[in-house]
């Protein structure tokens, strides 16, 4: 129990969907409700007002007033938040006086961590890397979409699989099970593969990437090798961030929990689950709001 004497709302959202919860000002959850796509690359308009659906859905199911949501301090992860044209819109937007948006990044290392130090590999459909040292501020890599990141997500490992299907099928690289598995699944030829890339978008790459974690389970050395470069920028950025073997790193995401296995001996001794979702992350930057000193953010 803390002396806050505000409700708390915690916002997490993505382009699949997007996640509101509210919470008495002691902490305790009172309506948690989930909504459609909520990412701020998208129709600013568009996104507000989605958002403010499904906050007006969790204000009546947790029994509070509109004023009483007005006068709670409010955290927002969305995906896709880079600088202040995308939080501009949702500050007008939203009804909270009390608001901080950000992109989705310290919203799930707060709520996989708990405030403890260690790191967080997010590996879904995109990617982004997370450290959190004891009494230092949070660092980041990654998080920049498939176009010229996204090492080791799902969407990534996809258009790699594509990739060396492709050179399987033009007899650059051996035709691994796998690989002539993808070719067949096109018909036997790259131009099939090639046409479906043109319009492809990352969650129609990322619909592959469980194909590549069950191959490489099963010992195909062409699924083996993508997952082992997957790896490798895992291991990469974990050490830019300060991070060393052996200390407490959740993988998170759809996918990173399937990188398990394939981690080296001095990332695996750390592996811990995560302690909480996005959504309690931003439940929990809210609430440190809210305990803030006058005139601290």
């Amino acid at each position: 129990m803390t002396g806050r004497n505000t409700y708390l709302v915690g916002i997490d959202g993505g382009g699949t969907g997007c996640r509101v919860a509210i919470a008495a000002p002691d902490g305790q959850v009172l309506a948690r409700v989930i909504g459609g796509p909520a990412n701020a690359t998208d129709d600013a308009a568009a996104t507000g007002a989605r958002l403010c659906a499904v906050l007006e859905q969790a204000r009546a199911l947790a029994g509070i007033s509109a004023a009483d949501l007005r006068a709670a301090h409010a955290h927002v992860g969305l995906a896709g938040v880079m600088d202040e044209s995308h939080r501009a819109p949702l500050k007008s937007a939203l009804p909270m006086a009390a608001l901080c948006v950000t992109d989705d990044r310290p919203t799930t290392l707060a709520g996989a961590l708990r405030g403890a130090p260690g790191g967080v590999a997010a590996l879904g459909t995109g990617s982004f890397i997370a450290h959190a040292g004891a009494g230092q501020a949070p660092r980041f890599v990654g998080g920049w979409g498939l176009a010229v990141g996204d090492q080791a997500s799902g969407a990534w490992l996809g258009r790699a699989a594509l990739t060396q299907a492709v050179l399987a099928g033009e007899g650059i690289v051996p035709p691994a099970p796998f690989l002539a598995g993808i070719l067949a699944e096109f018909g036997g030829t790259p131009r099939a593969i090639s046409t479906f890339s043109e319009t492809a978008s990352p969650a129609d790459f990322g619909r592959f990437a469980p194909a590549v974690i069950g191959a490489a389970t099963a010992g195909d050395s062409a699924a083996r090798a993508l997952i082992q470069s997957g790896v490798g920028y895992i291991s990469a950025a974990l050490s830019a961030l300060g991070h060393n073997p052996g200390a407490p790193l959740c993988l998170t995401g759809g996918l990173g929990p399937h990188y398990a296995p394939f981690l080296p001996d001095g990332l695996r001794a750390g592996l811990v689950p995560a302690k909480g979702s996005a959504l309690d992350g931003a439940l929990l930057l809210a609430a440190k709001m809210a305990d803030a000193p006058a005139g601290q953010p």
